[in-house]
C-alpha cells in the first residue's frame, strides 16, 4: 500500500514523534523556570522597597528546589546571643524606625521597662522643656504624657505603670516625667521601693517667677478666680504669707527637699536651671547628659532661640521637617504683678532659697 506526506512516501518515523514530544516537554519546563524566576524577583523588589535585607523571604511549594539555597531572612536588630553594645548609640536608632515600620509582622524590638530615671520637678520649672530636649538622643526614651503613678496611681500597682513604658533596647534609658511627685510626701518612698538606684532630675526656677507663671496657667483656665495678691497673702500688711496656696508652696524648694534625702543620696538628684536652661540650652543638656551617663550628642547645633515665645527651640531633624518648639501653653506674657509684692515675695523665699543653695551645693543667683 502506497502512502504521500508532503510529497514523500512511506509511513511517519517514530524518530519524529519522539522530536516532537521532546520539544513540547522542554517548551513547558522554560515557562515554568521563567514563572519562578519571577516570583523570586518581586520578592527581592518588596524587601528593598520595604528597606529590608536583600534575602529571600522563602519559597513556595512549587519553587522550593529553586529557592533551597538562598538563605532565609533574619529578624532585625540583636539576637539574645548578641545584646547590642551600650557605647554604640548611632545603632540604636535605625533599629527603633525598623520596628516602627514593621511590614512583615515580626515582634516590636525593645522591652517595656520601669523607668531608672525620672523628672519629678517642678511644675512651672521648665519640665517639658528638659523632657524634649532629652528626647532628641537616641540612648533615651521617654513617655509623653505624665502617668502620675507615684502621686495619683500608686494603686494600680507596678504591672500597669511599666505597661505605660517605650519600648526600649538593653542600651537605652526609659524616662518619664511628672512635676509633683516633688511635693508629693509619699513619692521619694515609693519611688526607692520601685529602685534604689532611680536617677531624679529637677527643674528648678526663680520660686517668685514660678509662681506668678503658675498662677497665669490658672487664670487662663479660671478667669474668675482671686487675684495673684489675695491669693499669696494671709495678711499683707503684716506681710504673712499664705503657704497653704500651692503656687506658694511649691517653691519652698529646701522644704521639699528633706524628703527626698531621707531616701536617695545628694549624688542621684540633678537640679537644672530652669532660668540657664533658657539661655544656655545646650550647657545644661549637657550636664543631664553627664548625670544620665550617655555621651554628650545633644549639642548647641540642636538649638535655635525662638523670640517670639522667648526660650529656645529645638532645630528641624532627620525625623521632623520642621523645627520643634513646645506648645502654645509655654511661654505665656506673666499677669502684671505689684512690684511690692514681688519684693515681699523674695524676702519670703531668701531663707528657703539660701537653704536650697547650701544643700545641693549650688547658687542659682535668685536674689
Amino acid at each position: 500500500m502506497a502512502y504521500r506526506v508532503l510529497g514523500r512516501a512511506g509511513p511517519p518515523q517514530p524518530r519524529r514523534a519522539r522530536r516532537l514530544l521532546f520539544a513540547f516537554t522542554l517548551s513547558l519546563s522554560c515557562t515554568y523556570l521563567c514563572y519562578s524566576l519571577l516570583r523570586c524577583c518581586d520578592d527581592l523588589g518588596q524587601s528593598r522597597l520595604l528597606g529590608a535585607p536583600r534575602c529571600l523571604r522563602g519559597a513556595s511549594a512549587g519553587g522550593q528546589k529553586l529557592l533551597q539555597k538562598s538563605r532565609p531572612c533574619d529578624l532585625p536588630g540583636p539576637t539574645p546571643s548578641e545584646p547590642s553594645a551600650p557605647s554604640a548609640p548611632a545603632a540604636a536608632a535605625p533599629a527603633l524606625r525598623l520596628s516602627g515600620s514593621n511590614h512583615s509582622g515580626s515582634p516590636k524590638l525593645g522591652t517595656k521597662r520601669l523607668p531608672q530615671a525620672l523628672i519629678v520637678g517642678v511644675k512651672k520649672g521648665g519640665t517639658r522643656a528638659v523632657l524634649e530636649f532629652i528626647r532628641v538622643h537616641p540612648d533615651v526614651r521617654a513617655l509623653g504624657t505624665e502617668p502620675h503613678f507615684f502621686d495619683r496611681n500608686y494603686g494600680r500597682g507596678l504591672d500597669w505603670y511599666r505597661s505605660l513604658m517605650p519600648r526600649t533596647l538593653e542600651s537605652q534609658i526609659t524616662l518619664e516625667k511628672t512635676p509633683s511627685y516633688f511635693v508629693t510626701q509619699e513619692a521619694p518612698r515609693r519611688i526607692f521601693n520601685m529602685s534604689r538606684d532611680t536617677k531624679l532630675i529637677v527643674v528648678v526656677r526663680n520660686p517668685v517667677t514660678r509662681a506668678i507663671s503658675d498662677y497665669t496657667q490658672t487664670l487662663s483656665k479660671k478667669p474668675d478666680i482671686p487675684t495673684f495678691e489675695g491669693l499669696s497673702f494671709r495678711n499683707r500688711t503684716l506681710g504673712l504669707v499664705d503657704v497653704s496656696w500651692n503656687a506658694i508652696r511649691i517653691g519652698m524648694y529646701a522644704l521639699h527637699l528633706e524628703s527626698w534625702l531621707r531616701f536617695f543620696p545628694l549624688a542621684q538628684i540633678h537640679f537644672v536651671s530652669g532660668e540657664r536652661l533658657v539661655t544656655d540650652p545646650a550647657g545644661e543638656m549637657g550636664r543631664v547628659q553627664d548625670f544620665l551617663g550617655i555621651k554628650r550628642l545633644v549639642t548647641d547645633k540642636h538649638f535655635f532661640f525662638n523670640k517670639t515665645k522667648g526660650f529656645p527651640c529645638l532645630k528641624k531633624t532627620e525625623s521632623s521637617l520642621l523645627p520643634r518648639c513646645l506648645g502654645k501653653s509655654k511661654g505665656r506674657t506673666h499677669v502684671q504683678i505689684d512690684p511690692e509684692v514681688i519684693d515681699q515675695l523674695r524676702e519670703f523665699y531668701r531663707p528657703y532659697n539660701i537653704k536650697f543653695y547650701e544643700t545641693v551645693g549650688q547658687d542659682f543667683r535668685w536674689e
